[in-house]
């Protein structure tokens, strides 16, 4: 298991009060799972609302994907911490946690490469998959180094990075837009280079494609060099 951040540690003691709620009320790990699988649907559909009703210029629809995004990584944080407090911690709990979390991955960049597309940031299409690319190689490189016997939880871009960068910038890319409407800055005859006000959300995803890919580089390299001491010692 990932040692936990100081961030980690300060948003638990604030969310304790309503984990041990939760389980007073007779909630399971597996329900908080499966609610943050669910928030992560709805933000996907308004991502997809929001391509098919909005137009281009429009971030009301990214504001509130992100914020439910964030919702949803509040959950996933709960279910693990409910385990360890309420003693309810299993083995298929701790299975299904996973799985989900790929599901709600796939799910929320589902959202996002839709919307992406149908408004015609392809470039930016085009990184949100290569970013899903990278979360997903992250995760499964350390599970398969853990089927093996090597422990690798290394690189800067583990899930929460993930869902804190991309659910955030999506909710502070519609809460701009609120603020200052719709805003665009170019040269005289741009190409690529421009910023306007979807960039806020846009940049953001690209940095996770890019260190989510380097992350799973990272651990990659991490595997290789435990496996050949291992040969080495064996």
């Amino acid at each position: 298991m990932a040692k936990e951040s100081k961030a980690q540690l300060i948003i638990y003691n604030i969310l304790n009060p309503l984990i041990v709620g939760m389980h007073k009320i007779g909630v399971t790990p597996n329900m908080i799972t499966s609610i943050g699988f669910i928030l992560n649907i709805v933000a996907a559909v308004i991502f997809i609302i929001g391509a098919e009703q909005a137009d281009r210029t429009d971030m009301f629809y990214v504001g509130w994907g992100g914020f439910t995004i964030l919702i949803a990584g509040l959950f996933d944080m709960m279910d693990g911490r409910l385990a360890r407090i309420a003693n309810l911690s299993s083995s298929f709990g701790a299975f299904y946690d996973s799985v989900m979390d790929r599901y709600s991955e796939l799910v929320m960049f589902l959202g996002i490469c839709f919307y992406l597309i149908s408004q015609d940031y392809f470039l930016s299409s085009l990184f949100a998959f290569v970013a899903l690319i990278g979360s997903i190689m992250v995760s499964y490189i350390r599970a398969r180094a853990e089927g093996i016997g090597v422990d690798c939880s290394v690189g800067m871009m583990q899930r929460p990075a993930r869902v804190v960068t991309i659910g955030a910038s999506a909710m502070f890319c519609g809460i701009i837009y609120y603020f200052t409407g719709h805003f665009k800055f170019e040269l005289d005859n741009p190409i690529f280079t421009y910023f306007e006000t979807i960039s806020i959300f846009t940049l953001p995803v690209t940095f996770v494609a890019i260190m989510a890919n380097y992350t799973a580089f990272q651990r990659l390299m991490h595997v290789k060099k435990a496996l050949e001491k291992k040969d080495t010692n064996a």
